[in-house]
Parts: structure tokens; sequence; C-alpha cells
């Protein structure tokens, strides 16, 4: 399985792109600003885009992509499969693809062949696409929201999307007999720690008790650092799990898992 980091920021700024991973050629996970790195002959291959939850840094690139396809998906009456929980589909439908903000691309270039088209998924499920096998985990956030584990020929990675403390998502990946890669978001040093639960996410203190569950001994990659924040989360990590292989992402990575 291939992993392509392509956004891995909690915020913008010069170098930093927001959540977006690419697994293989036709599976994306989130459209934050990071798809914007991909040639225009990479993104052709997508066809498959699991949405983590509603907020715009996980999506704020979908409607690019959609436009950008546009042409070689309705020449080929082929379409954009979008996966997520119905609240967060009711959302990109309702404030994204309504007509005002962007084009309905699920009614063009017709309805019979429009080139996105949706399906739900509900905590639990796996859908096999692409020759992988793509399980959804619910996780705590403050919109409804989801964790994703893919798996091929045996081998797991696992991606929290934006959560506080959840041990749901800790309680799934101890059951899979391995766990080959871990990106578990990060977005607040201690000593925001309110923040963090007001919004909830994870920050050093909170990741490292859920952390002590795991069973499994991965390569962890910290993900959504807020910017400004990542060097002193990352430190605040090291010092509190000094057993584990904690590692920051930047975006641009690339895994063979």
């Amino acid at each position: 399985m291939k992993v392509r980091i392509l956004g891995a920021s909690g915020g913008i700024g010069v170098g930093r792109y927001t959540t977006s991973i690419l697994v293989n050629d036709a599976v994306l996970i989130d459209g934050g600003d990071g798809v914007g790195t991909l040639t225009l002959e990479r993104m052709s291959d997508i066809r498959h885009l699991f949405v983590t939850h509603s907020h715009l840094d996980h999506l704020c690139h979908i409607p690019l992509l959609v436009d950008g396809l546009f042409e070689r998906l309705s020449r080929s009456s082929e379409s954009l499969m979008v996966y997520g929980l119905p609240e967060t589909l009711q959302a990109i439908k309702d404030h994204v693809f309504n007509g005002t903000i962007w084009p309905d691309f699920g009614q063009l270039p017709n309805p019979q062949t429009p080139v996105l088209t949706y399906q739900e998924m509900a905590p639990g499920e796996t859908i096999d696409v692409a020759g992988l096998k793509i399980e959804m985990v619910e996780v705590n956030h403050i919109v409804p929201a989801a964790a994703y584990l893919v798996e091929e020929e045996g081998r797991w990675f696992a991606f929290s999307g934006d959560t506080g403390p959840c041990s749901r998502f800790w309680e799934r990946l101890n059951e899979l007999e391995q766990l080959g890669l871990l990106v578990v978001e990060a977005a607040y040093p201690n000593e925001m720690a309110e923040l963090a639960g007001l919004a909830k996410h994870y920050c050093p203190e909170t990741l490292a008790v859920d952390l002590q569950t795991l069973v499994h001994d991965p390569d962890i990659y910290i993900t959504h650092l807020k910017p400004g924040f990542e060097e002193e989360v990352c430190a605040q990590l090291d010092a509190l799990m000094p057993g584990r292989r904690i590692h920051r992402l930047y975006g641009g990575e690339f895994f063979d898992v």
C-alpha cells in the first residue's frame, strides 16, 4: 500500500497544506488544500474520496478537484464517489455544492450521469474499493467525525482524522492483527489544553493517555498541528512517550505500508 501525505497541517502558511492523504492512486482521504500539490495527471486517477468530517480545512479543495476533473469524468461517464457520515455529506451538499458557493456537480453534466456522487457510510462499515478495504470508525470531534482504517493484503494504515480522546478508536486498533502506520492528530500544546478540550482535539497529555492503551508498536506520525506550535507539541509528546516512535508530519511524505 502506497500512502502519500499531501497535506498535514492544522492551518496555512508557507509550506503548510491542510489535510489530504492519497492511498495508492485512486483513493483520497480528505480534500484539504494539500490536493493542490498533485499534478493534474495524478488527480485524474482519483475516483474515491473519503471525508472524515465537514470542517473546511478537510474539504476546501473538493470543489476545485471536481472542477478540474469535470471534462475527463463527463467524457467517460465516470463519477468521483464521495464517502462519509450522512451528516458530513449533507453539509457538503447544503453548503458547498449548492449552486451558490459552487455548482452542484451532483447534477452535472446531467442528473443521470453526474461527475459527483455520494455514498453514506456508518461507523463499523467497511467498503471495498480499488483493491483496498476501508473501514469507518466514529471519533470524538465537535461535529460528527470519523477515522478510517485502510487494509491491503493484511497490512493496515490508520488515520484518526480530527478527534479528542476517543476510546473506541483505540479499542478498534487493538483488535487488528497488526498496524503498519498510524497517523493521529494533536493540535495544541499542553498549555492550551482547555482550548483543545473545547474544540475536541488532542493535546500531548490527552494523546499520551490514549496511546498508552495501544498494543501495537507502529511508527506514529502526528498531524493537524496548529501553525507555530508544531515543535512544542512534538517535544511534549517525546517527553511523555519516550518508548514510542513519534514523528512530526510535514506533508509530502511517502510511505510503503
